[in-house]
């Protein structure tokens, strides 16, 4: 089983425009409800891939309660945990005449200190069945700046292989207790780090305590620095649409690559293939799966000389 943890889960709310213009009336055309946040995404992913999942984070009130519903007939398995406070939603609103996306992120519920113990027992219990676990997305309020920290330090003592896709101190804070696998951007990376370079600041976030980093680059592809070398991969064409989402997907190939023992360049081209195929999809957590099997092959993967 694959554990995904999403402490700011959200009702993603698609808005569907024939063009986006500011201070103006729009016509929506169609509007889409999906459970989100980012391990929701992951987990979706890693189902379509055939992989057993298992969501945890937290719930609440009537936007929890529809994300609930809306999660109920998916494969993953909702280990939510029920708070007081309401879940965000976020809207994306997609101009059609450009393919672009603007997105609007609402901050989540306010987390009481109860709500995070009853949390660290649902996790804990979780891991006890878990392969990996993802650690993924913002923190909501009211949860310490260190959690995913401390998420990492009990998986590690459980001995359950840990990914960490955040950003800011989260990642940070996240790093230094040496989780298995981190997944930034390369402005997150250059964020936390204070270097443009991607390789150089792969290299110095795995000195901080990743034992590897994939750094995506966007449409450029990913770079990997594991203990086993360094690779990196692009896909043989930039594929245009809707991102959002595509990070997501590229954390269930490395995830379900992991599980599965697979070598890293073939890791790395499943995520980026994931990711291309993502873009054309309707929404987060979905993929073009005639896209993937046919970017699958021909993503190219290369092993990179220069260390830093």
């Amino acid at each position: 089983m694959i554990l995904t943890v999403t402490l700011n889960t959200a009702l993603d709310i698609t808005y569907r425009v024939p063009a986006l213009a500011p201070h103006a009336s729009h016509r929506v055309t169609d509007v889409a409800e999906r459970p989100g946040g980012k391990g929701l995404n992951v987990a979706r992913v890693l189902a379509a891939l055939g992989h057993e999942t298992v969501v945890t984070g937290f719930a609440g009130g009537p936007c929890g309660a529809v994300l609930r519903d809306l999660l109920a007939p998916l494969p993953p398995v909702d280990a939510l945990v029920p708070v007081a406070g309401r879940t965000r939603r976020t809207v994306a609103v997609v101009d059609a005449a450009t393919g672009d996306t603007t997105q609007l992120n609402e901050p989540g519920p306010a987390v009481t200190p109860e709500e995070w113990a009853a949390f660290l027992t649902t996790y804990a219990e979780l891991l006890g069945d878990a392969d990996a676990v993802a650690l993924c997305g913002s923190l909501p309020p009211g949860i310490h700046v260190g959690a995913y920290a401390e998420l990492i330090r009990r998986a590690r003592t459980a001995g359950v292989p840990v990914l960490l896709d955040t950003s800011g101190e989260p990642l940070r804070r996240g790093i230094a207790a040496r989780p298995d696998l981190v997944k930034p951007n390369a402005d997150e990376l250059a964020r936390l780090t204070g270097s443009r370079d991607p390789l150089r600041a792969a290299y110095d976030a795995r000195r901080r305590g990743a034992h590897t980093v994939v750094a995506s680059l966007g449409p450029d592809g990913m770079l990997a620095a594991t203990p086993d070398g360094l690779w990196r991969a692009a896909p043989p064409a930039k594929v245009r649409g809707n991102p959002t989402g595509a990070g997501d997907s590229a954390v269930a190939g490395l995830l379900s690559g992991l599980v599965e023992g697979l070598p890293w360049p073939r890791r790395l081209a499943r995520a980026v293939a994931l990711s291309a195929a993502t873009v054309l999809a309707p929404a987060a957590g979905e993929f073009d799966a005639a896209t993937y099997e046919d970017l699958l092959p021909r993503v190219e993967v290369t092993a990179q000389a220069t260390a830093a």
